[in-house]
């Protein structure tokens, strides 16, 4: 919940979900998300549609408070994954009725973590020519 947000409005809030049942129905919301189905734990980071300042915004903010969790989970041991849900209105409506949200609330994606099954080598991902000094 630190993560900035346009004007400041925080238009987040956060399942977490442990119910097994749950975990695998939401799964399923996406063709990319079947390896979720066995993650002890699942974050759902929702966004609010009503009462914002600026909400054409609410999606970045919500894309910023994602990467400040997965930033959490690797600082914690952890491993974990960004599973889209949102903007897909359907995968959208899959996961809000398995949670039960209503219309104020919409699901953004699925951040499914634990310990992590593998381990991997860090990926110096840095390309130089994707950086732009202008002086």
């Amino acid at each position: 919940m630190a993560a900035p947000s346009a004007g400041n409005q925080q238009p987040w809030e956060f399942y977490v979900v442990t119910d097994k049942e749950k975990i695998r129905a939401l799964s399923q919301v996406s063709p990319y998300a079947k390896c979720a189905a066995d993650a002890p734990v699942l974050m759902v980071p929702c966004y609010r549609t009503e009462g914002l300042r600026f909400p054409e915004f609410d999606l970045i903010d919500l894309s910023i408070a994602t990467e400040h969790i997965l930033l959490e989970i690797t600082a914690q041991g952890l491993g974990g994954v960004w599973l889209a849900v949102a903007p897909i209105a359907d995968r959208v409506e899959k996961a809000d009725a398995i949670l039960g949200i209503g219309d104020r609330l919409h699901a953004f994606a699925l951040v499914p973590f634990g310990y992590p099954a593998e381990s991997r080598e860090w990926q110096d991902r840095y390309d130089e020519s994707r950086v732009h000094v202008c002086s």
